[in-house]
Protein backbone atom coordinates (compact mmCIF):
# COMPACT_ATOMS: atom_id res chain seq x y z
CA UNK A 1 0.00 0.00 0.00
CA UNK A 2 1.34 3.22 -0.95
CA UNK A 3 0.06 6.58 -1.00
CA UNK A 4 -0.28 8.88 -4.24
CA UNK A 5 1.73 12.13 -2.93
CA UNK A 6 0.74 13.81 -6.18
CA UNK A 7 -3.32 12.97 -5.71
CA UNK A 8 -2.67 14.65 -1.89
CA UNK A 9 -0.76 17.70 -3.08
CA UNK A 10 -3.38 18.52 -5.43
CA UNK A 11 -5.78 17.90 -3.05
CA UNK A 12 -3.86 19.80 -0.12
CA UNK A 13 -4.42 23.61 -2.51
CA UNK A 14 -7.45 23.92 -0.15
CA UNK A 15 -5.83 23.99 2.42
CA UNK A 16 -2.83 26.08 1.39
CA UNK A 17 -5.31 28.52 0.75
CA UNK A 18 -7.03 28.47 4.09
CA UNK A 19 -3.63 28.52 5.76
CA UNK A 20 -2.16 31.72 3.42
CA UNK A 21 -5.51 33.42 4.60
CA UNK A 22 -5.38 33.13 8.32
CA UNK A 23 -1.73 33.77 8.38
CA UNK A 24 -2.85 37.46 6.83
CA UNK A 25 -5.89 37.30 9.16
CA UNK A 26 -4.21 36.33 12.19
CA UNK A 27 -1.48 39.11 11.94
CA UNK A 28 -2.72 42.09 10.02
CA UNK A 29 -6.27 42.41 11.42
CA UNK A 30 -4.73 42.34 15.14
CA UNK A 31 -2.62 45.08 14.10
CA UNK A 32 -6.04 47.29 12.77
CA UNK A 33 -7.84 47.39 15.47
CA UNK A 34 -5.11 48.24 17.96
CA UNK A 35 -3.54 50.49 15.64
CA UNK A 36 -6.01 51.73 13.47
CA UNK A 37 -9.47 51.60 15.63
CA UNK A 38 -7.09 51.97 19.20
CA UNK A 39 -8.59 48.94 20.79
CA UNK A 40 -6.93 47.39 24.34
CA UNK A 41 -5.66 43.86 23.85
CA UNK A 42 -9.16 42.38 25.96
CA UNK A 43 -11.58 43.88 22.87
CA UNK A 44 -9.00 43.68 20.15
CA UNK A 45 -8.83 39.90 21.55
CA UNK A 46 -12.91 39.47 21.54
CA UNK A 47 -13.28 40.71 17.73
CA UNK A 48 -10.20 38.08 16.96
CA UNK A 49 -12.59 35.57 18.33
CA UNK A 50 -15.63 36.58 16.36
CA UNK A 51 -14.02 33.94 13.42
CA UNK A 52 -13.57 31.31 16.44
CA UNK A 53 -17.62 31.98 17.51
CA UNK A 54 -18.95 31.43 13.92
CA UNK A 55 -16.89 28.28 13.54
CA UNK A 56 -18.35 26.75 16.42
CA UNK A 57 -21.46 26.66 14.66
CA UNK A 58 -20.96 26.55 11.37
CA UNK A 59 -18.24 24.44 10.67
CA UNK A 60 -20.34 21.64 11.75
CA UNK A 61 -23.15 22.77 10.38
CA UNK A 62 -21.22 23.05 6.55
CA UNK A 63 -19.33 19.60 7.73
CA UNK A 64 -22.67 17.76 8.24
CA UNK A 65 -24.23 19.22 5.13
CA UNK A 66 -21.59 18.36 2.64
CA UNK A 67 -21.87 14.97 3.86
CA UNK A 68 -24.99 14.77 2.73
CA UNK A 69 -24.18 17.07 -0.64
CA UNK A 70 -24.54 15.13 -3.86
CA UNK A 71 -23.62 17.46 -7.26
CA UNK A 72 -21.59 15.83 -10.30
CA UNK A 73 -18.77 18.18 -8.73
CA UNK A 74 -18.50 15.26 -5.41
CA UNK A 75 -19.90 16.72 -2.32
CA UNK A 76 -16.89 19.13 -0.78
CA UNK A 77 -15.51 20.94 -4.13
CA UNK A 78 -18.92 23.02 -4.63
CA UNK A 79 -18.76 24.26 -1.15
CA UNK A 80 -14.46 24.98 -1.52
CA UNK A 81 -15.50 27.17 -5.04
CA UNK A 82 -18.01 29.33 -4.26
CA UNK A 83 -16.32 30.10 -0.25
CA UNK A 84 -12.34 30.91 -2.33
CA UNK A 85 -13.93 33.22 -4.06
CA UNK A 86 -16.69 35.26 -1.73
CA UNK A 87 -13.94 35.40 0.83
CA UNK A 88 -10.65 36.40 -1.44
CA UNK A 89 -13.05 39.68 -2.72
CA UNK A 90 -14.72 40.26 0.54
CA UNK A 91 -11.56 40.47 2.86
CA UNK A 92 -10.35 43.07 0.11
CA UNK A 93 -13.27 45.09 1.44
CA UNK A 94 -12.02 44.84 4.84
CA UNK A 95 -8.75 46.41 3.86
CA UNK A 96 -10.58 49.47 2.39
CA UNK A 97 -12.39 50.47 5.27
CA UNK A 98 -9.10 49.91 7.21
CA UNK A 99 -7.39 52.56 4.93
CA UNK A 100 -10.02 55.01 5.24
CA UNK A 101 -9.37 54.65 8.95
CA UNK A 102 -6.23 55.04 9.12
CA UNK A 103 -6.66 58.50 6.86
CA UNK A 104 -9.44 59.69 8.91
CA UNK A 105 -6.99 59.67 11.68
CA UNK A 106 -4.26 60.94 10.30
CA UNK A 107 -6.36 63.69 9.15
CA UNK A 108 -6.74 64.69 13.08
CA UNK A 109 -3.04 64.38 13.77
CA UNK A 110 -2.60 60.87 15.33
CA UNK A 111 1.18 60.12 14.59
CA UNK A 112 3.13 57.24 13.98
CA UNK A 113 5.69 56.06 17.28
CA UNK A 114 9.45 56.82 16.37
CA UNK A 115 12.06 54.94 17.77
CA UNK A 116 15.20 57.00 18.47
CA UNK A 117 18.31 55.69 16.17
CA UNK A 118 21.04 57.83 16.24
CA UNK A 119 23.15 56.85 18.97
CA UNK A 120 24.83 60.33 20.01
CA UNK A 121 21.43 61.09 21.25
CA UNK A 122 21.24 60.96 25.19
CA UNK A 123 17.88 59.36 23.92
CA UNK A 124 18.89 56.33 22.07
CA UNK A 125 16.78 53.39 21.91
CA UNK A 126 13.95 55.09 23.76
CA UNK A 127 10.43 56.09 21.76
CA UNK A 128 9.03 59.42 20.98
CA UNK A 129 4.91 59.62 20.20
CA UNK A 130 3.59 63.15 20.40
CA UNK A 131 7.28 64.40 21.72
CA UNK A 132 6.91 62.32 24.56
CA UNK A 133 9.96 59.82 24.93
CA UNK A 134 8.63 56.22 26.62
CA UNK A 135 11.64 53.62 27.38
CA UNK A 136 9.33 50.90 26.20
CA UNK A 137 8.02 50.70 22.62
CA UNK A 138 4.57 49.09 24.44
CA UNK A 139 3.78 52.18 26.84
CA UNK A 140 4.07 54.52 23.77
CA UNK A 141 1.97 51.80 22.03
CA UNK A 142 -1.11 52.28 24.97
CA UNK A 143 -1.15 56.00 24.90
CA UNK A 144 -1.25 56.49 20.67
CA UNK A 145 -4.00 53.88 21.02
CA UNK A 146 -6.29 55.69 23.98
CA UNK A 147 -6.02 58.93 21.29
CA UNK A 148 -6.96 56.75 18.15
CA UNK A 149 -9.84 54.85 20.42
CA UNK A 150 -11.25 58.46 21.05
CA UNK A 151 -11.56 59.16 17.44
CA UNK A 152 -12.74 56.03 16.78
CA UNK A 153 -15.41 56.22 19.25
CA UNK A 154 -16.09 59.98 17.46
CA UNK A 155 -16.75 58.31 14.24
CA UNK A 156 -18.13 54.95 14.32
CA UNK A 157 -18.79 54.20 11.24
CA UNK A 158 -15.90 52.94 10.03
CA UNK A 159 -15.33 50.41 12.82
CA UNK A 160 -19.15 49.47 11.75
CA UNK A 161 -18.16 48.75 8.45
CA UNK A 162 -15.01 47.10 9.33
CA UNK A 163 -16.78 44.33 11.23
CA UNK A 164 -19.78 43.77 9.38
CA UNK A 165 -17.27 43.29 6.01
CA UNK A 166 -15.22 40.95 8.09
CA UNK A 167 -18.56 39.16 9.89
CA UNK A 168 -19.59 38.22 5.79
CA UNK A 169 -16.25 37.37 5.66
CA UNK A 170 -15.81 34.72 8.12
CA UNK A 171 -19.02 33.13 7.09
CA UNK A 172 -17.34 32.68 3.30
CA UNK A 173 -14.39 31.16 5.06
CA UNK A 174 -16.25 28.71 7.54
CA UNK A 175 -18.31 27.60 4.27
CA UNK A 176 -15.61 25.39 2.59
CA UNK A 177 -13.40 25.16 5.61
CA UNK A 178 -14.53 21.74 7.40
CA UNK A 179 -15.28 20.46 3.50
CA UNK A 180 -11.98 21.28 2.20
CA UNK A 181 -10.63 19.60 5.47
CA UNK A 182 -12.67 16.20 4.91
CA UNK A 183 -11.61 15.73 1.43
CA UNK A 184 -8.09 14.36 2.51
CA UNK A 185 -9.59 11.58 4.38
CA UNK A 186 -12.41 11.04 1.34
CA UNK A 187 -10.26 10.22 -0.93
CA UNK A 188 -7.18 8.44 1.43
CA UNK A 189 -7.35 4.73 2.83
CA UNK A 190 -7.31 4.90 6.89
CA UNK A 191 -4.15 3.45 7.99
CA UNK A 192 -2.40 6.27 5.54
CA UNK A 193 -4.38 9.31 6.86
CA UNK A 194 -1.41 10.18 8.70
CA UNK A 195 1.20 10.65 6.08
CA UNK A 196 -1.38 11.94 3.57
CA UNK A 197 -2.56 14.54 6.50
CA UNK A 198 1.34 15.59 6.97
CA UNK A 199 1.79 16.23 3.30
CA UNK A 200 -2.00 18.25 3.98
CA UNK A 201 0.05 20.58 6.74
CA UNK A 202 2.53 20.94 4.31
CA UNK A 203 0.58 22.76 1.83
CA UNK A 204 -0.81 24.64 4.38
CA UNK A 205 2.75 25.51 5.98
CA UNK A 206 3.83 26.43 2.22
CA UNK A 207 0.54 28.80 2.13
CA UNK A 208 1.83 30.62 5.88
CA UNK A 209 5.20 30.81 4.36
CA UNK A 210 3.67 32.19 1.19
CA UNK A 211 1.84 34.80 3.15
CA UNK A 212 4.24 35.75 5.81
CA UNK A 213 6.54 36.38 2.33
CA UNK A 214 4.40 39.21 0.49
CA UNK A 215 3.86 40.57 4.39
CA UNK A 216 7.38 41.12 4.80
CA UNK A 217 7.64 43.35 1.78
CA UNK A 218 4.17 45.09 1.63
CA UNK A 219 2.77 45.21 5.40
CA UNK A 220 4.12 48.18 7.25
CA UNK A 221 2.52 49.52 10.29
CA UNK A 222 0.64 52.83 10.03
CA UNK A 223 0.32 52.40 6.47
CA UNK A 224 -2.18 50.83 4.10
CA UNK A 225 -2.61 46.78 3.84
CA UNK A 226 -4.92 47.14 0.19
CA UNK A 227 -1.96 45.95 -1.71
CA UNK A 228 -1.78 42.93 0.51
CA UNK A 229 -4.63 42.17 0.63
CA UNK A 230 -5.28 42.41 -3.37
CA UNK A 231 -2.01 39.85 -3.55
CA UNK A 232 -3.62 37.75 -1.11
CA UNK A 233 -6.90 37.62 -3.11
CA UNK A 234 -5.55 37.00 -6.50
CA UNK A 235 -3.43 33.85 -5.35
CA UNK A 236 -6.43 32.74 -3.48
CA UNK A 237 -8.44 32.47 -6.60
CA UNK A 238 -5.30 31.41 -8.85
CA UNK A 239 -5.06 28.01 -6.56
CA UNK A 240 -8.62 28.02 -6.96
CA UNK A 241 -8.40 27.06 -10.46
CA UNK A 242 -5.70 24.77 -10.32
CA UNK A 243 -7.43 22.70 -7.55
CA UNK A 244 -10.71 22.82 -10.02
CA UNK A 245 -8.16 21.96 -12.61
CA UNK A 246 -6.32 18.81 -11.13
CA UNK A 247 -9.05 17.40 -8.44
CA UNK A 248 -11.97 15.60 -9.83
CA UNK A 249 -13.56 14.62 -6.49
CA UNK A 250 -15.92 11.82 -7.95
CA UNK A 251 -12.90 10.19 -9.55
CA UNK A 252 -10.60 9.80 -6.54
CA UNK A 253 -13.27 8.90 -3.95
CA UNK A 254 -14.25 5.67 -6.36
CA UNK A 255 -10.06 5.11 -6.34
CA UNK A 256 -10.35 5.43 -2.81
CA UNK A 257 -13.29 2.34 -2.27
CA UNK A 258 -11.90 0.55 -4.71
CA UNK A 259 -8.15 0.65 -2.94
CA UNK A 260 -10.47 0.11 0.40
CA UNK A 261 -12.26 -2.76 -1.03
CA UNK A 262 -8.88 -4.50 -2.31
CA UNK A 263 -7.27 -3.85 1.60
CA UNK A 264 -10.24 -5.43 3.14
CA UNK A 265 -10.83 -2.05 4.73
CA UNK A 266 -13.87 -0.81 3.60
CA UNK A 267 -16.04 2.49 4.24
CA UNK A 268 -19.33 2.43 5.17
CA UNK A 269 -21.81 3.42 2.09
CA UNK A 270 -22.61 6.51 0.33
CA UNK A 271 -26.23 5.36 0.66
CA UNK A 272 -25.75 5.22 4.34
CA UNK A 273 -27.62 7.90 6.27
CA UNK A 274 -24.62 9.94 8.06
CA UNK A 275 -26.88 11.01 10.81
CA UNK A 276 -27.26 7.33 11.87
CA UNK A 277 -25.51 7.36 15.56
CA UNK A 278 -22.71 5.48 15.61
CA UNK A 279 -22.01 3.26 18.23
CA UNK A 280 -19.22 3.70 20.61
CA UNK A 281 -17.95 1.81 23.89
CA UNK A 282 -17.86 3.41 26.63
CA UNK A 283 -13.66 3.13 26.56
CA UNK A 284 -13.33 4.41 23.18
CA UNK A 285 -16.02 7.33 24.01
CA UNK A 286 -14.25 8.70 26.74
CA UNK A 287 -10.75 8.54 24.69
CA UNK A 288 -12.86 10.78 21.94
CA UNK A 289 -13.79 13.08 24.75
CA UNK A 290 -10.05 13.02 26.05
CA UNK A 291 -9.06 14.10 22.55
CA UNK A 292 -11.53 16.84 22.34
CA UNK A 293 -10.10 18.00 25.39
CA UNK A 294 -6.73 17.88 24.25
CA UNK A 295 -7.21 20.05 21.60
CA UNK A 296 -8.63 22.54 23.42
CA UNK A 297 -6.13 22.75 26.02
CA UNK A 298 -3.16 22.98 23.04
CA UNK A 299 -4.80 25.18 21.06
CA UNK A 300 -5.57 27.60 24.33
CA UNK A 301 -1.74 27.57 24.16
CA UNK A 302 -0.50 27.85 20.82
CA UNK A 303 -3.43 30.33 19.54
CA UNK A 304 -2.73 32.56 21.91
CA UNK A 305 0.94 32.70 21.27
CA UNK A 306 0.71 33.02 17.46
CA UNK A 307 -2.23 35.60 17.34
CA UNK A 308 -0.76 38.04 19.80
CA UNK A 309 2.93 37.90 18.80
CA UNK A 310 2.62 40.44 16.01
CA UNK A 311 2.01 43.01 18.90
CA UNK A 312 4.17 41.01 21.50
CA UNK A 313 7.55 40.95 19.02
CA UNK A 314 6.97 44.84 18.16
CA UNK A 315 6.00 46.08 21.53
CA UNK A 316 8.00 43.79 24.16
CA UNK A 317 10.78 42.89 22.19
CA UNK A 318 11.31 45.81 19.50
CA UNK A 319 11.80 43.34 16.75
CA UNK A 320 9.47 42.29 13.47
CA UNK A 321 6.94 39.62 13.76
CA UNK A 322 7.36 37.85 10.21
CA UNK A 323 11.09 36.79 10.61
CA UNK A 324 10.23 34.61 13.73
CA UNK A 325 6.76 33.17 12.34
CA UNK A 326 8.39 32.49 8.99
CA UNK A 327 11.36 29.90 11.19
CA UNK A 328 8.13 27.73 12.83
CA UNK A 329 7.04 27.39 9.29
CA UNK A 330 10.55 26.46 7.79
CA UNK A 331 10.63 24.10 10.65
CA UNK A 332 7.58 22.82 10.30
CA UNK A 333 7.99 21.88 6.32
CA UNK A 334 10.69 19.70 7.40
CA UNK A 335 9.19 18.00 10.37
CA UNK A 336 5.58 17.16 8.50
CA UNK A 337 6.85 14.21 6.23
CA UNK A 338 9.48 12.33 9.19
CA UNK A 339 6.68 12.87 11.68
CA UNK A 340 3.71 11.10 9.22
CA UNK A 341 6.37 8.34 9.08
CA UNK A 342 7.38 8.38 12.51
CA UNK A 343 3.94 8.02 13.65
CA UNK A 344 3.02 5.40 11.71
CA UNK A 345 5.58 3.20 13.17
CA UNK A 346 5.13 4.77 16.80
CA UNK A 347 1.98 5.28 17.17
CA UNK A 348 -0.20 8.59 16.96
CA UNK A 349 -0.44 9.31 20.16
CA UNK A 350 3.29 8.93 21.52
CA UNK A 351 4.14 11.44 19.03
CA UNK A 352 1.41 13.38 19.86
CA UNK A 353 2.80 13.55 23.42
CA UNK A 354 6.38 14.35 22.29
CA UNK A 355 5.19 17.46 20.46
CA UNK A 356 3.75 18.33 23.20
CA UNK A 357 6.57 18.43 25.14
CA UNK A 358 8.57 20.34 22.12
CA UNK A 359 6.08 23.12 22.39
CA UNK A 360 6.24 23.20 26.51
CA UNK A 361 9.91 23.72 25.93
CA UNK A 362 9.78 26.10 23.04
CA UNK A 363 7.00 28.47 25.26
CA UNK A 364 9.52 27.92 27.80
CA UNK A 365 12.03 29.84 26.07
CA UNK A 366 9.82 32.59 24.88
CA UNK A 367 9.05 33.20 28.77
CA UNK A 368 12.41 34.28 29.50
CA UNK A 369 13.44 36.10 25.82
CA UNK A 370 14.06 40.04 26.26
CA UNK A 371 14.96 42.65 23.75
CA UNK A 372 18.66 41.95 24.67
CA UNK A 373 18.06 38.03 23.95
CA UNK A 374 15.77 37.59 20.78
CA UNK A 375 17.52 34.98 19.52
CA UNK A 376 15.91 33.07 22.03
CA UNK A 377 12.49 34.01 19.87
CA UNK A 378 13.80 32.54 16.66
CA UNK A 379 14.99 29.21 18.96
CA UNK A 380 11.23 29.45 20.14
CA UNK A 381 9.44 29.60 17.39
CA UNK A 382 11.97 27.37 15.74
CA UNK A 383 10.97 24.37 18.55
CA UNK A 384 7.42 25.47 18.42
CA UNK A 385 6.89 25.10 14.61
CA UNK A 386 8.00 21.66 15.13
CA UNK A 387 5.90 20.98 17.98
CA UNK A 388 3.17 21.89 16.39
CA UNK A 389 3.32 20.09 13.39
CA UNK A 390 3.90 17.12 15.55
CA UNK A 391 0.31 17.82 17.30
CA UNK A 392 -1.37 18.56 14.31
CA UNK A 393 -0.26 15.55 11.84
CA UNK A 394 -1.85 13.31 14.11
CA UNK A 395 -4.53 14.78 15.66
CA UNK A 396 -7.02 15.00 13.50
CA UNK A 397 -6.35 11.31 11.89
CA UNK A 398 -7.00 10.49 15.41
CA UNK A 399 -10.97 11.70 15.37
CA UNK A 400 -12.05 10.58 12.00
CA UNK A 401 -10.18 7.49 12.91
CA UNK A 402 -13.72 6.98 14.90
CA UNK A 403 -15.82 7.95 12.00
CA UNK A 404 -17.31 6.25 9.18
CA UNK A 405 -17.00 7.09 5.60
CA UNK A 406 -20.31 8.93 5.20
CA UNK A 407 -20.26 10.81 8.76
CA UNK A 408 -16.42 12.06 8.03
CA UNK A 409 -17.24 15.74 7.87
CA UNK A 410 -19.35 15.64 10.96
CA UNK A 411 -16.47 14.22 12.88
CA UNK A 412 -14.18 16.63 11.27
CA UNK A 413 -17.19 19.55 12.35
CA UNK A 414 -16.57 17.94 15.91
CA UNK A 415 -12.54 18.44 15.76
CA UNK A 416 -13.23 22.32 14.22
CA UNK A 417 -15.52 22.86 17.54
CA UNK A 418 -13.13 21.69 19.92
CA UNK A 419 -10.60 23.85 18.56
CA UNK A 420 -13.00 26.62 17.86
CA UNK A 421 -14.15 26.62 21.22
CA UNK A 422 -10.35 27.20 22.21
CA UNK A 423 -9.65 29.87 19.85
CA UNK A 424 -12.46 32.15 21.07
CA UNK A 425 -11.69 32.06 24.94
CA UNK A 426 -8.07 31.98 24.66
CA UNK A 427 -7.47 35.58 22.49
CA UNK A 428 -9.93 37.08 25.12
CA UNK A 429 -8.35 34.99 28.40
CA UNK A 430 -4.96 35.69 27.25
CA UNK A 431 -5.91 39.27 26.57
CA UNK A 432 -7.25 40.46 29.82
CA UNK A 433 -4.11 38.97 31.64
CA UNK A 434 -2.00 41.07 29.20
CA UNK A 435 -4.21 43.42 29.99
CA UNK A 436 -3.85 43.27 33.78
CA UNK A 437 0.15 41.94 34.19
CA UNK A 438 1.22 43.43 31.12
CA UNK A 439 2.27 41.75 27.67
CA UNK A 440 5.06 39.61 29.29
CA UNK A 441 2.38 36.93 31.06
CA UNK A 442 1.89 35.86 26.85
CA UNK A 443 4.49 33.12 27.22
CA UNK A 444 3.70 31.57 30.54
CA UNK A 445 0.12 31.09 29.72
CA UNK A 446 1.10 29.09 26.85
CA UNK A 447 3.26 27.07 29.02
CA UNK A 448 0.11 26.12 31.92
CA UNK A 449 -1.98 25.06 28.92
CA UNK A 450 0.79 22.50 27.15
CA UNK A 451 0.98 21.11 30.80
CA UNK A 452 -2.97 20.61 30.79
CA UNK A 453 -3.26 19.00 27.49
CA UNK A 454 -0.24 16.87 28.29
CA UNK A 455 -1.95 15.15 31.01
CA UNK A 456 -5.18 14.73 29.16
CA UNK A 457 -3.61 13.43 26.19
CA UNK A 458 -1.83 10.90 28.44
CA UNK A 459 -5.52 9.17 29.57
CA UNK A 460 -6.09 8.76 25.45
CA UNK A 461 -6.53 5.22 24.62
CA UNK A 462 -7.97 4.57 20.98
CA UNK A 463 -7.71 6.56 17.61
CA UNK A 464 -4.00 5.12 16.13
CA UNK A 465 -4.75 3.90 12.87
CA UNK A 466 -5.39 -0.48 12.61
CA UNK A 467 -3.07 -2.15 11.53
CA UNK A 468 -2.98 -3.04 7.58
CA UNK A 469 -3.86 -6.88 6.58
CA UNK A 470 -1.40 -8.75 5.85
CA UNK A 471 -2.17 -11.33 3.75
CA UNK A 472 -2.65 -8.13 0.99
CA UNK A 473 -0.13 -5.76 1.36
CA UNK A 474 2.18 -6.91 -1.08
CA UNK A 475 -0.38 -7.41 -3.45
CA UNK A 476 -1.23 -3.97 -4.26
CA UNK A 477 0.44 -0.52 -5.26
CA UNK A 478 -0.11 2.57 -5.83
CA UNK A 479 2.00 4.53 -8.03
CA UNK A 480 3.06 8.51 -7.76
Amino acid sequence: MKLNNKKIIYVGFAFLIICMFWQVYDNIIAKMLINSFGLNQFWSGVVMALDNILALFLLPFFGNISDKTKTKYGKRTPYIFVGVILSAILFVGVSVVDSYQQSYIEENGVEAIVEVIDENDENYGKFIYRGKYYDEKDAAADARSQEVYSLTKSKLVYLILFIGILFLTLIAMASYRTPAVSLMPDVTVKPLRSKANAIINLMGTAGGIIALGFMTFLAKDYHSYVTTFVVLGSLMIILLMIFMLKVKEPKLVKEMEEESKLYGLEEESENEDPNDKHDMSKDVRKSFYLILLSIVFWFMAYNAATTKFSDYAGNVLNMGFTIPLLIAQATAVISYIPIGIISSKFGRKKTILVGVVILFIAFLLGTIATKDTTVLIYVTMALAGIGWATINVNSYPMIVEMSKGSNIGKYTGYYYTASMAAQILTPMLSGYFMDQLGRRVLFPYSVLFCVFAFISMLFVKHGDSKPIPVKTIEAFDIED
